[in-house]
């Protein structure tokens, strides 16, 4: 509900609130040029010394206003001709012209009314609502992303416009809401729908009769400070019945103009005050670096509505429609699903639609929605959660654990969890165990004990469905075709061939880069943007199952390079090492944001044996920023599985690789890579004493001995690996 609350508006009216946005950015520059141009009047300088000062030099002065801004206008007939300019308070004389700004009155115009008109007020209000509609739901997305609003500026992961749409949306959402209510009051006020503001007192109808008072001679205008002013409006010359018109920040009032006594006074209501802060906030006139901070942040809107949309776009490819999804509070079955490149929610469709086929009315949604009392007539709730990186939750399960915890108690209903991971990962559907764990203390009763789908199995998954049917009461056949992202061909340029001296063949694979159309280039799709450390899925001939690999290349390389052991038995790794140029496979493209070295200039420690230098040797190459790098690399045998060994000196020479720190493990006495950091403990611990990052690549045997021997390192220093994780920075790509 909240997702379609927020998609809906920001769809519908993205050109609206753009131009709304920008209009609303241009114009709060104004006030603080405003402010940096116009004289500002001393501190000790009164009204009455400002009035003398402007009548001395313009005798037919008429009205002085002051602006928020501080610059002070004066008004004034010279032999029946109208003049006015902006004064210098210092000497009363004009320094410049009192023409309004043509292109500030322009933005103006577009930014109230679309040059429109009422219609055109009612358009601008209607696209205010929908920022703020944007706005809140925004809030409760990205709070329902990150675990909740205590955990709002917590890192993030995934595509670059999904980071960037948050990254901007958890910085402006503050300042969208403002000026988003403020512009909602504004048109109330300007179609009179709230109280009138303005407090005048009731003209005097006892005057002296008399005129010439000297300005110094009128005690209230000479105890009030310029600071203060707002507007002095003149008596009409040869007029004995009309008066001086004063208004000032704590009111306004009339004054004799031959007495200099105060004949009437009216302070300023608190809704005058409330009025004309609303007004404040959302021009800037009053609050120019305000004004400016607020446009900084509406500037963000335009970005936040391409962003959206490519959001969008992506999620209509990526995940598959669910046709008749009943609402929450009406559904019997709730499926949740934790996903992070999309292949669950194909699961879930295959689920949904069985089972609405059988008669059920089902409500699909993310883990992240979990919403307990939203279920009214739930009679079960299912959940398929997929497992991101060592055993974390995916992007669609934020903040599912964190709620559950949250509970008094467990919902009625009974719960199934379904994992899909791959066997070959140490942390095999470690997400959807843990889920289950936490149900089980906090007393959720199990519809079906847990289960798991591995390499995401059709096979796996019809002998979980026939047994959910079971306990529901009828023949429940799911029949999954898995939808592989959309593919391309790659072709093979280069290879270089190692380890066949110590019996593990291994081929650095270097195939030309797709390239990539006009789309793919706006959206991001395909290989059109990817990074060393990303993933590639290669489809074998013979299997439904794709294999993933890691980049050791960069769309800035100019080419897609992967790094290939050849297993026993492997039939992705025989097809691959395999190839001679020329020769093609069909591949796809992975994104892996949990697995980047990140900005900034802290120190990197790259830790990869055999084919985990894949990634390591790509982060070293597109170290063009000259980064501290520590690379420490495992191999069997420096004349058969040195990978990369001939670029590594040019990358030291150059700067990219700081260090080179080699293990290996055939030899009189073996020597690992957790030795080499063992025997270099000193400098690791200084580096990560200087903010260093840890990436650690290659096999789960050999990321569980890092892990180890990193721990006995750090220990003296009171630091641990796991400390390092949760700090983002020790992250792990094993296999």
């Amino acid at each position: 509900m909240i997702r379609a609350l927020h998609r809906w508006p920001g769809l519908l009216a993205l050109a609206l609130v753009a131009v709304l946005s920008l209009s609303g950015a241009a114009l709060s520059v104004f006030p603080a040029a405003d402010r940096l141009a116009a004289p500002q009047a001393d501190a000790g300088l009164s009204v009455a010394t400002l009035a003398e000062r402007i009548r001395a030099a313009y005798p037919g002065v008429e009205q002085i206003r002051r602006a928020p801004s501080g610059r002070i206008t004066a008004y004034w007939f010279d032999q029946g001709a109208p003049g006015a300019a902006v004064i210098d308070p210092a000497t009363g004389q004009g320094v410049a012209s009192a023409d309004p700004n043509q292109v500030e009155r322009w933005l103006t115009n577009l930014h109230r009314s679309l040059f429109l008109g009422d219609a055109g007020r009612i358009a601008m209000a209607l696209g205010a609502a929908a920022m703020l509609v944007l706005s809140l739901s925004g809030a409760a997305l990205v709070a329902r992303r990150a675990g909740g609003f205590r955990h709002w500026f917590s890192p993030l992961r995934g595509p670059l416009a999904g980071r960037l749409h948050v990254e901007i949306a958890r910085v402006a959402v503050f300042g969208l809401v403002l000026s988003s209510v403020t512009a909602l009051w504004m048109t109330a006020s300007t179609f009179g729908l709230l109280p009138d503001s303005e407090t005048v007192p009731a003209f005097p109808t006892e005057v002296s009769g008399k005129a010439g008072v000297a300005l110094s001679g009128i005690d209230l205008l000479a105890a009030t400070p310029a600071a203060e002013l707002r507007e002095l409006s003149f008596p009409y010359p040869q007029d004995l019945t009309d008066v001086f018109t004063l208004k000032t920040d704590r009111g306004t009032g009339f004054l004799d103009q031959g007495t200099g006594a105060t004949l009437a006074w009216a302070d300023l209501t608190g809704w005058e005050r409330v009025s004309e802060t609303v007004y404040m906030l959302h021009t800037g006139k009053g609050a120019a670096a305000l004004g400016l901070v607020l446009g900084l942040m509406v500037l963000g809107v335009p970005v936040m509505g391409a962003t959206g949309v490519l959001i969008w776009l992506a999620a209509r490819r990526g995940r598959p429609r669910i046709r008749g999804n009943q609402p929450a509070g009406r559904a019997d079955t709730i499926l949740l699903v934790g996903s992070e490149g999309g292949s669950t929610w194909g699961f879930a469709a295959t689920l949904h639609a069985a089972l609405s086929r059988a008669g059920h009315g089902v409500h699909a949604a993310p883990m992240s929605a979990f919403a307990p009392d939203r279920y009214a007539h739930a009679q079960r709730i299912i959940v398929l959660a997929a497992t991101y990186g060592n055993g974390d939750a995916p992007s669609s399960a934020k903040g599912f654990l964190s709620r559950l915890a949250e509970l008094d108690r467990a919902p009625e209903m009974p719960l199934s969890v379904l994992g899909f991971g791959d066997r070959s990962f140490p942390a095999y559907c470690a997400f959807a165990k843990a889920v289950a764990s936490a149900a089980e203390a906090k007393g959720w009763h199990q519809l079906l004990p847990l289960d798991t789908i591995d390499r995401q199995s059709p096979q796996d998954f019809a002998r979980w469905g026939r047994d959910l049917g079971q306990v529901l009461g009828h023949d429940l056949e799911l029949v999954h075709q898995p939808v592989l992202p959309a593919s391309e061909k790659l072709t093979l340029i280069s290879r270089r061939d190692y380890g066949a001296e110590v019996q593990a063949p291994t081929a650095i694979l270097r195939f030309a880069q797709p390239r990539a159309t006009l789309w793919q280039r706006l959206t991001g799709a395909g290989f059109a943007r990817y990074k060393a450390g990303d993933l590639i899925g290669i489809l074998p001939e013979g299997s439904a199952v794709p294999r993933l690999y890691s980049l050791a290349s960069a769309r800035s390389d100019g080419f897609v390079e992967i790094v290939v052991k050849k297993h026993q038995g492997g039939l992705c790794s025989g097809q691959l090492t395999a190839l001679e140029p020329g020769q093609t496979v069909t591949a796809f493209l992975r994104r892996n944001p949990g697995f980047q070295p990140g900005r900034g200039r802290a120190p990197l420690i790259l830790i990869g044996a055999g084919t985990g230098i894949g990634p390591l040797a790509g982060f070293v190459r597109g170290n063009m920023r000259l980064r501290p790098i520590h690379l420490f690399f495992g191999m069997r045998h420096p004349d058969s599985d040195f990978f990369y060994g001939e670029e590594m000196p040019g990358w030291q020479a150059d700067g990219r690789l700081s260090r080179l720190v080699t293990a290996v493990s055939r030899k009189a006495r073996p020597h690992y890579v957790q030795d080499a950091l063992r025997s270099d403990a000193a400098e690791v611990v200084r580096l990560v004493r200087d903010g260093a990052r840890v990436m650690v690549c290659g096999g789960r045997d050999m990321a569980a001995g890092v892990a180890e021997a990193l721990a006995e390192i750090l220990a003296p220093a009171g630091l641990t690996p796991a400390a390092l994780k949760a700090e983002g920075r020790y992250v792990e790509d094993v296999y």
